[in-house]
C-alpha cells in the first residue's frame, strides 16, 4: 500500500489537488512515511507558483498552500498572500469572504503558523474565527460543520498529530475523494505503531513496580499518563529508547516537583538541592529516608541514561544531565521558598522560574541527544543554555497548566500560577488574568513558530517536532483537566484510543472487495 500511495504522489495531478493529499497525509499521521516525496512534490510546486499564480485565487486554495508550504519550512511563502482579499478601504479581509465557509476554515487553520509582527495574520485570524463561529450553526454540509466545530475548539497547529490521525480518519473516511489504499494503510500504521507503544508501556510498568516508588503515598502516580505523553511528543516507532528513556526521566520530574511542593521543610530541601547540585549521594543519610531514596533513584535512572550515551553516541552527557536537574532543583527551590514565606512574585519573575520548574528541557534534552546526527560537546553547550525553540515549548505547558480552573490546580497541589501573579500584580480579575494569558499563549507560538519555520532553523526534523509536539501535547492535556489523576470522560476516551485500542479495519476491507468507497 505505501507504494501505491507513492505511485499516487509521483502522479501528475493538478496543484490544489496534490497540496489536498499532502495534507490528506500529514493529518492521517503517515507524513514520516513519505518525506521525501512530499519534500520533492513540494519542490516542484514551488518553482512552478510564480507561473501559475492564479491556480491560488480562491481562499480556500490560497491559505492551504500558505499552510503546507510554511509547514515545510518554505519561509519565502509570505503574509502578503492574503493582501489579495483585504479591501484596500477598511483594510480588512473583504465581507463577501464571510458566506465562504470552506475558505474561511482554510485561512482559520493557516493563521495560527503567523510569526510575531505579522499583521496580516492576525487580522485573518479574528475574522475567520468571527465568521466562523457565526456561520456555524447554520452550515449546511454535515462535513463541514464537524469540521469547523473540530477547529473551533482547537486548531490543526495545535493539536498532538497521533490523535488528530485518528479523528481525522473517521472524518476522512467519509469524503467523496477518499482513497482507500491511503486511508488502509494509515489505519495498519496505526494500529502497528500503537502495537509498538503498548510494548513499551509493559516494559515500563515492569520498570517502575521494580523500582518500588509506587509505594510512596505522598506523590502523583501516573505511569499512564507519562506514557501517552512522550508517545505524543515523538511517535515514529524507531525510537523506543527516547520514549522509554523519556518516560523515566518524566517520573522523575513529577516525583521530584512532589518533594519539593509536599514533602520537604525548607532546610531538607536546601539540603537535597545542594547535593542534587553537587552530584553527591554520599551524604545522603542527612536526607530524610524518603527524599534519599527520591535522590538515589533520580541519580541512578541518570546513569543508566548516561551510559546508553556513551555505549550508543559516543559520548559522555552525564555532567550536562547533571546541570539540568540542578538547575531545575534550583527553580524547585525558589518555588517552595516562595509558597513557605507566602510571596507573590511578578508574573515576569513567575515564568522566568516556571520555564525551568516545569521540567520540559529535561525531556527535550533526551530527544536532542537521541535524534540529533554528528553528537558533539558544542552542541550540547548550546542546549544546556535553553535556547528560545526549548523556552518557548516549556513556556507554552506553564500557561496551559496554569489555565486549568483553580479547583483542579489547588488539588494538584500548586501554590502558585501565572493568573494569580498576574491578578496579584495588577489588580486585573480572573476573567481578565485568563484573557491575558491566553493572549501569551498565542504571542509565544507567534515564536516558536518563527523558531521552527524559518530557513535558518539549526536542529534536526525530529528534534524540532519534538519541541512543537510537547506544545500540542499540553493544550490536549490540560484541555481536559490536569494532566496528571483528574480527566474527563472524553480525555480517558482519547487516553485508550491512543494506547489501547486498535482501529477496526474489517469494514474497510469488506468496502475493498466490493469495490466501493
Amino acid at each position: 500500500m505505501g507504494d501505491d500511495v507513492r505511485v499516487i504522489m509521483n502522479k501528475k495531478m493538478e496543484p490544489l489537488e496534490k497540496l489536498e493529499l499532502i495534507d490528506a497525509i500529514q493529518r492521517l499521521g503517515l507524513e514520516y512515511h513519505f518525506k521525501m516525496e512530499i519534500e520533492h512534490s513540494l519542490k516542484s510546486l514551488y518553482e512552478s507558483a510564480a507561473a501559475a499564480q492564479h491556480e491560488y485565487d480562491d481562499l480556500y486554495s490560497a491559505a492551504l498552500r500558505f499552510r503546507i508550504f510554511r509547514q515545510h519550512h518554505y519561509y519565502e511563502i509570505p503574509q502578503d498572500v492574503f493582501r489579495k482579499f483585504i479591501d484596500s478601504e477598511t483594510g480588512n479581509f473583504r465581507s463577501v469572504l464571510a458566506n465562504d465557509v470552506k475558505g474561511l476554515l482554510s485561512l482559520y487553520e493557516a493563521s495560527f503558523l503567523g510569526f510575531k509582527g505579522e499583521v496580516v495574520m492576525d487580522k485573518a485570524l479574528a475574522f475567520s474565527t468571527a465568521h466562523l463561529k457565526e456561520k456555524k450553526k447554520i452550515i449546511s454540509s454535515p462535513d463541514l460543520a464537524v469540521k469547523v466545530e473540530h477547529a473551533l475548539d482547537m486548531p490543526i497547529h495545535w493539536r498532538p498529530n497521533r490523535l488528530e490521525a485518528r479523528w481525522f480518519m473517521e472524518v476522512y473516511e467519509e469524503q467523496p475523494d477518499m482513497n482507500p489504499n491511503l486511508l488502509k494503510l494509515a489505519k495498519l500504521d496505526y494500529n502497528i505503531v500503537q502495537l509498538i507503544h503498548r510494548e513499551e508501556f509493559g516494559r515500563l510498568v515492569r520498570w517502575w513496580t521494580e523500582l518500588g516508588l509506587g509505594n510512596m503515598t505522598f506523590f502523583r502516580d501516573n505511569l499512564v499518563e507519562h506514557c501517552l505523553w512522550t508517545s505524543l511528543v515523538i511517535f515514529d516507532p524507531k525510537y523506543s529508547d527516547l520514549r522509554e528513556m523519556t518516560t523515566k526521566v518524566v517520573a522523575m520530574i513529577t516525583l521530584i516537583d512532589d518533594v519539593y511542593d509536599l514533602l520537604g521543610t525548607l532546610e531538607e530541601l536546601e539540603l537535597l538541592t545542594h547535593l542534587i547540585n553537587q552530584w553527591d549521594i554520599t551524604k545522603i543519610d542527612e536526607l530524610p529516608l524518603n527524599m534519599a531514596t527520591c535522590f538515589v533513584a533520580l541519580y541512578n535512572i541518570t546513569n543508566e541514561i548516561g551510559l546508553w550515551a556513551m555505549t550508543r553516541r559516543g559520548i559522555n552527557i552525564i555532567p550536562y544531565m547533571r546541570e539540568a536537574w540542578s538547575d531545575q532543583c534550583k527553580a524547585y527551590l525558589e518555588e517552595a521558598k516562595w509558597c513557605q514565606k507566602h510571596f507573590m512574585p511578578t508574573l515576569k519573575e513567575y515564568l522566568s522560574s516556571a520555564v525551568r520548574s516545569v521540567g520540559v528541557f529535561l525531556t527535550l534534552q533526551c530527544c536532542f541527544l537521541i535524534t540529533t546526527d554528528n553528537l558533539t560537546e558544542d552542541a550540547l553547550n548550546y542546549i544546556v543554555k535553553i535556547p528560545s525553540i526549548v523556552r518557548c515549548s516549556s513556556l507554552l505547558i506553564r500557561l496551559n497548566n496554569d489555565l486549568v480552573p483553580t479547583a483542579v490546580g489547588l488539588a494538584e497541589g500548586d501554590k502558585l500560577n501565572s493568573l494569580e501573579c498576574f491578578m496579584n500584580e495588577t489588580g486585573a480579575s480572573e476573567e481578565q488574568a485568563r484573557g491575558h494569558i491566553k493572549d501569551l499563549v498565542h504571542k509565544t507560538w507567534k515564536t516558536l513558530n518563527k523558531d521552527v519555520f524559518n530557513d535558518s532553523c539549526q536542529f534536526s526534523g525530529p528534534f524540532v517536532t519534538a519541541c512543537l509536539n510537547a506544545a500540542r501535547a499540553s493544550h490536549w492535556i490540560y484541555r481536559y483537566g490536569d494532566g496528571h489523576g483528574i480527566r474527563s470522560q472524553e480525555a480517558k476516551e482519547h487516553l485508550m484510543s491512543a494506547l489501547v485500542q486498535p482501529i477496526p479495519i474489517e469494514q474497510l476491507d469488506h468496502k475493498f472487495i466490493l469495490g466501493v468507497k
